[in-house]
């Protein structure tokens, strides 16, 4: 972010305020016991609406850009109105459009919380160099237009006057460029009455079997409460190498940027206490789905090229094993799981099946690269034996080794690949899930294969009557890029006591607005 950029966004902070009157409005209604009124911006199929609408809000609108995701968020939350699924580009969609559109009003009276998570691609460290490929200029990521969503995101608060703001993004976006973004929206949010508090938090001591962590901003207006408080994990895992560095690059500038603001803004990472129990694993999420034996889909002729449609219903297992998430991913409130998977599909990658079902847990590219060489020596000793010496560097040399040895530079990104381990959760899940899947491979070495859309979801934490819109990639690109739904939860359901307590809701009315 520039310095003109930032200077930008602290005077749209001080343009105009949120309407006193509203909040005041809006505080009286949740007296009632009504249901908080959410929109969701930046809002993907809808991971943060899952979640919050579990830990007991109304998901009142959305607005996403990409076509798919947005029938997808329309789908599961407004089956009804069409208005909902329609994609919209937020930038040419000021408040007022949006609720008229919708007819809900004014902007100021319509919603009662705003979250959302603008696009990470532009904070992300692994995208930067991309967009300097793009450019081809050293700085090009601090001009990517992506950068600048968060403004519009302040935009919408400043028009709707929310009781309540949550923001999600990658760790990088404490250090981006030299700047604390969250401490810089935290300035911006305190101007003009909120609360405001910001740390990182690990999808995994959650309750999602993934071990996801991302920086949350929690603003809350004074009117409510001049404290922020987030939740506490109700699991544990000791983190895998690399996380304590990716969060010491993030955490950088908390020294210089962190030290104004009335309580400092950034709050300590919560840690679980001892008796909470340990993460969830990979087995215990999807131990309980149909097995696809990808190496016999392919003999048989039902494994082909092209593209993969949600039309073919896949029974589930007969099993009676099923962990506790399981079984909450099947009967989740209102999302119970249907009869079949119309989404259990995977990708058609015929050359690294048999390189699959040889991999360890825990393998990722160089053991997989190795392991294909080996597989190649080995061929060719078979070819050998059989009287058919194939002469290195020829073209038929050159072609086994092709069928069977990945291209890829094995110096180079090595988690490129990975095969789960069965009993730790998954590493983080990206959007590229969509263009190989090959850093999620299934940790059955007899079904030899890459994860499913709904394998994916349930690492996610979106239940199984979760409905993804559009092919397989569109689908892994929506999983990739939503916040799981249960740390949503957990995350909202603090928030919503906070504001409770605060307000001294009685009782029957907290029972009211949790229906």
């Amino acid at each position: 972010m520039s310095r003109r950029q930032s200077s930008a966004l602290i005077a749209a902070g001080k343009r105009r305020s949120p309407s006193l009157q509203s909040v005041r409005q809006k505080i009286a209604r949740i007296q009632t016991g009504a249901k908080p009124r959410v929109l969701d911006l930046f809002a993907g199929c809808g991971g943060l609406s899952l979640g919050f609408q579990a830990a007991g809000y109304e998901i009142a609108a959305a607005i996403e850009f990409d076509a798919d995701a947005a029938r997808s968020h329309g789908t599961n939350f407004h089956p009804k109105d069409a208005r909902h699924a329609e994609a919209r580009d937020i930038t040419k969609t000021p408040p007022k459009k949006l609720t008229e559109a919708l007819a809900l009003g004014k902007p100021e009276t319509a919603f009662d919380i705003v979250v959302g998570g603008p696009p990470c691609q532009a904070f992300a460290r692994v995208g930067r160099s991309k967009l300097r490929e793009v450019a081809d200029h050293p700085e090009a990521f601090r001009h990517d237009p992506r950068a600048r969503l968060y403004i519009e995101y302040i935009e919408y608060v400043k028009a709707c006057a929310p009781l309540a703001v949550v923001l999600e993004n990658v760790p990088d976006m404490l250090n981006f460029a030299g700047h604390n973004i969250a401490h810089e929206i935290c300035e911006v949010l305190s101007g003009i009455g909120y609360a405001c508090g910001y740390t990182l938090l690990n999808a995994a001591m959650y309750g999602v079997p993934q071990t996801r962590e991302r920086a949350f901003l929690v603003a809350i207006h004074r009117e409510v409460t001049d404290t922020v408080r987030l939740p506490k994990p109700t699991h544990k895992i000791i983190l895998p190498p690399g996380y304590e560095g990716t969060r010491a690059v993030a955490l950088k500038l908390l020294a210089d940027s962190d030290t104004l603001g009335p309580d400092g803004f950034w709050k300590p990472i919560p840690g679980a206490e001892a008796d909470v129990p340990q993460a969830i694993t990979v087995r215990q999420a999807l131990g309980d789905l149909p097995v696809i034996n990808a190496p016999i889909e392919l003999e048989n002729g039902r494994l082909k090229r092209g593209a993969r449609r949600f039309d073919i219903p896949v029974p589930y297992r007969h099993t009676d094993v099923r962990s506790d998430y399981a079984r909450l991913m099947r009967e989740w409130p209102g999302l119970s799981a249907p009869d079949t998977l119309k989404d259990h599909v995977i990708r058609y990658l015929p050359r690294d099946y048999k390189l699959f079902a040889r991999l360890s847990p825990g393998d990722q590219y160089p053991e997989a690269y190795r392991m294909a060489m080996l597989m190649f020596e080995e061929k060719l000793t078979q070819h050998r034996a059989a009287g058919d010496a194939i002469e290195e560097g020829s073209d038929a040399w050159w072609a086994l080794k092709a069928n069977i040895v990945p291209p890829y530079d094995h110096t180079k990104f090595p988690n490129k690949w990975r095969k789960m381990e069965p009993d730790r959760p998954a590493r983080t899940l990206m959007a590229h899930l969509g263009k190989d899947s090959y850093s999620h491979i299934h940790y059955d070495s007899v079904q030899a294969r890459t994860i499913s859309v709904r394998e994916a979801a349930r690492l996610q934490s979106f239940p199984d009557g979760f409905v993804f819109c559009g092919t397989m990639n569109p689908a892994f690109r929506q999983i990739g890029n939503a916040v799981p739904p249960l740390l949503a939860k957990a995350i909202g359901t603090e928030l919503l006591a906070q504001i409770r307590t605060a307000l001294a809701i009685p009782a029957r009315k907290t029972a009211a607005a949790g229906r």
